[in-house]
């Protein structure tokens, strides 16, 4: 269950008023700086300070029961390509097709991976097919270390009939659909370094309040966390997905984040950051007050740092922080399609 709260308009000018944020971040449309769109989807962006420090971020809103829209999921196999790679993957200006190549309207930087392998680190539906998986088992450190820290990640997803949600997941390689729940599971250890189903189900039974897994039956998800907000309310659950520990949470960062809004809107944020005097970045808690203010039921907090970029129409929004601002190889993205 979330709560009904009410979303923005289309073409109202959104001007949102945060403690959280200190003061209001006024948010201009700039559809015409990216070219021809849909009517159904819309570009902001807003340089107004984030905390009392220079700020710079965007945000898209993409309406779900516009069927002429694609939303889908893009990975690269066992290796990483640029946001700008995948939006012109598949296309030769070469090849003579009956039908046009269609580029995507956004790519946006999605999973946490692992530099080492390439991996995606969470989970990825694509097609309805279950693509990438959850790393469940951390192993602990200091006097810990024969024991293992076992969590359930956040997602968000998108069904068939085109709803979203966002749950914590667990998912297994030889499992077909992850399987979801709709409230946060804390955070445990033991000397197993492999979480099974049936290690969560018992879990449950203890500790789960009388939550049940449930099979989650998404066209397209991915992961990452923590999950931002629930029921229309800020509840980071960072300690239970045990993303950042310590007080990381409050650190400033260039970040990505995704929600949805009551009346079936997806929302794609990123903020800039790294950019000493111009673009300072974003806490987890200066992310969900933002997707919160602009009407978010749910949200999910995604890969950061110098991973986060989005493109619209094949142009860049925020700077990405790597060096030289290049955009990051990244195994996976998040795009929106036009028929």
């Amino acid at each position: 269950m979330v709560l009904l709260r009410r979303a923005i308009g289309f073409t109202s000018l959104l001007v949102v008023i945060s403690s959280a944020v200190n003061g209001q971040l006024k948010w201009q449309p700039v559809d015409t700086s990216f070219g021809k769109l849909p009517s159904s989807v819309k570009v902001y962006k807003t340089t107004d300070p984030l905390g009392g420090k220079p700020n710079i971020a965007y945000y898209v809103i993409a309406d779900l029961n516009d069927e002429s829209l694609y939303f889908e999921t893009d990975t690269a196999l066992n290796r990483r390509l640029t946001p700008l790679e995948f939006y012109t993957k598949g296309y030769d200006p070469y090849e003579i097709k009956d039908e046009p190549h269609i580029f995507p309207i956004v790519v946006v930087n999605t999973t946490f991976f692992s530099f080492a392998t390439n991996q995606n680190l969470n989970t990825v539906v694509s097609n309805g097919k279950l693509v990438g998986y959850n790393i469940h088992s951390l192993p602990a450190r200091g006097k810990d270390t024969l024991t293992y820290r076992h969590t359930l990640a956040g997602a968000i997803g998108i069904s068939k009939k085109r709803k979203p949600d966002v749950a914590w997941l667990f998912t297994d390689s030889s499992g077909k659909n992850p399987f979801a729940l709709q409230q946060p599971l804390p955070v445990y250890r033991d000397s197993s370094d492999k979480l099974s189903l049936r290690d969560v189900k018992k879990k449950l039974r203890k500790e789960g309040a009388g939550q049940r897994l449930q099979k989650w039956k998404m066209q397209v998800a991915l992961g990452g966390g923590p999950v931002l907000l629930q029921e229309g309310q800020i509840k980071i659950t960072n300690d239970e997905e045990y993303r950042f520990p310590g007080k990381a949470i409050d650190d400033r960062h260039p970040r990505t984040a995704m929600g949805y809004t009551s009346d079936n809107k997806l929302i794609i944020l990123v903020v800039e950051g790294r950019n000493t005097g111009i673009a300072e970045g974003a806490s987890l808690n200066h992310l969900a007050q933002i997707m919160k203010d602009l009407g978010c039921i749910e949200a999910l907090n995604l890969d950061g740092g110098g991973s986060s970029c989005m493109l619209i129409n094949g142009k860049t929004t925020i700077r990405p922080s790597d060096r030289e601002a290049r955009q990051r190889p990244v195994p996976g993205v998040f795009t929106i399609k036009k028929k």
